[in-house]
């Protein structure tokens, strides 16, 4: 399998894992987030994290916001892959249950992942999300 369709294959996982994490549930994220490498990660509310610990965990706290039943699409806007990098940005609409409240939530975040290959694998290294300006 040549790299594009390789990570176009891991671009479906990664979707599966955006819908697992806004549904509450960070593990599928942490199956393929770095582990041990460096990471970062800039969220939409401002907040930064830096290496893989730090980032897992700011990701595994952020799961727990969420309660089942969110809805979520990725808008792929452009994405490119290299032998060990590869990257997509676009948007993520979502509409998300948080827990302590009683309605919905639409969430419209402009994201950029960067990902990078690790052995046969693509492992998420850096997330950059923040709000859309006007939604």
């Amino acid at each position: 399998m040549n790299n594009k369709s390789d990570f176009e294959q891991f671009m479906k996982l990664r979707k599966e894992a955006s819908d697992e994490f806004i549904n509450g549930n960070f593990d599928p994220l942490d199956r393929i987030s770095a582990q041990t490498s460096s990471a970062t990660i800039f969220g939409p509310k401002g907040n930064c994290a830096q290496g893989a610990d730090q980032v897992n965990a700011a990701n595994a706290k952020g799961a727990q916001l969420f309660k089942p039943g969110g809805t979520n699409t990725f808008e792929i806007m452009h994405m490119a892959v290299d032998t060990d990098l590869a990257y997509w940005v676009g948007i993520q609409r979502s509409v998300v249950n948080m827990r302590g409240q009683d309605s919905s939530v639409p969430m419209t975040l402009r994201v950029t992942e960067i990902f990078r290959r690790d052995g046969a694998e693509w492992k998420l290294i850096h997330r950059h999300a923040d709000k859309l300006a006007g939604a």
